[in-house]
């Protein structure tokens, strides 16, 4: 557990983030620092971002996956980068309706050394109009 807290404090360093374990997953959350309204009501609960990897084997390798909000317009260059570094972009939608501006969430995944994940991810991250906030 000492080498997964150690490995989670790192990860979520190189994200500029706060890590958190539970039941052998380590979860960094974060925010985006978007004005948004759903259907004209500002809401901040509705731009999350959030990395996490467990599924560690003996060879440090994990299941990684993150699922981030991105304006409409963040979309091309962001989907760009991730895929440009060989991540799997395994699902881009939407959450709510009435929205504005429009926000996307796109779901991202890989099986690999979660500390390679974090570095293509915080470089990515840096892409987007405001690198998102820790929790």
């Amino acid at each position: 557990m000492d080498n997964l807290a150690s490995l989670c404090d790192q990860f979520a360093g190189i994200l500029r983030g706060k890590s958190k374990i539970g039941k052998g997953v380590c979860t960094v959350s974060f925010h985006r620092n978007l004005k948004v309204t759903v259907q004209g009501r500002p809401s901040t609960s509705v731009i999350p971002a959030s990395v996490l990897f467990e599924s560690l084997d003996k060879k440090g390798i994990a299941l990684n996956m993150s699922e981030i909000a991105v304006l409409e317009s963040e979309i091309p260059v962001f989907m760009h980068s991730i895929i440009q570094q060989g991540l799997i972009v395994s699902a881009l939608h939407n959450h709510w309706l009435y929205m504005q501006p429009t926000i996307m969430y796109i779901h991202i995944q890989s099986i690999e050394p979660p500390l390679d994940f974090a570095r293509k991810l915080a470089y990515s991250f840096t892409l987007l109009s405001t690198y998102p906030v820790a929790d």
